[in-house]
């Protein structure tokens, strides 16, 4: 069994940074793509970063230039860095992986920008 915890969301004030965290147990974690999804209230839930095996990382564009994805192999992590966070990056942030055929998705962190 696959298990994802994503942990460090919270409120934060427009402008501000958080870090956000996936601990991932039940898969050979270094060989897999490793994303980052957020659904925002009233939406759907969007692809906002990914990082590869190999270190490839791409991000949505209104992402770009803000957020780093990484991650620690070692310790089974993958983390998202956010900065200069917006009101509109709000929302419930989830890890996923695809892993023996199936999408496996943690429970999520709730992200809210706000003054």
């Amino acid at each position: 069994q696959v298990h994802l915890v994503e942990s460090g969301g919270g409120l934060v004030q427009p402008g501000g940074s958080l870090r956000l965290s996936c601990s991932a147990s039940g898969i050979n974690f270094g060989i897999h793509t490793m994303n980052w999804y957020r659904q925002a209230p009233g939406q759907e839930r969007e692809l906002v970063a990914l990082i590869t095996s190999a270190g490839t990382k791409n991000y949505t564009d209104s992402v770009k230039g803000r957020f780093t994805i990484s991650r620690d192999n070692a310790w089974n992590r993958v983390y998202l860095q956010m900065s200069s966070l917006k009101p509109e990056d709000t929302g419930v942030y989830y890890c996923n992986v695809n892993s023996r055929g199936h999408v496996w998705w943690g429970k999520g962190t709730l992200v809210t920008v706000s003054s």
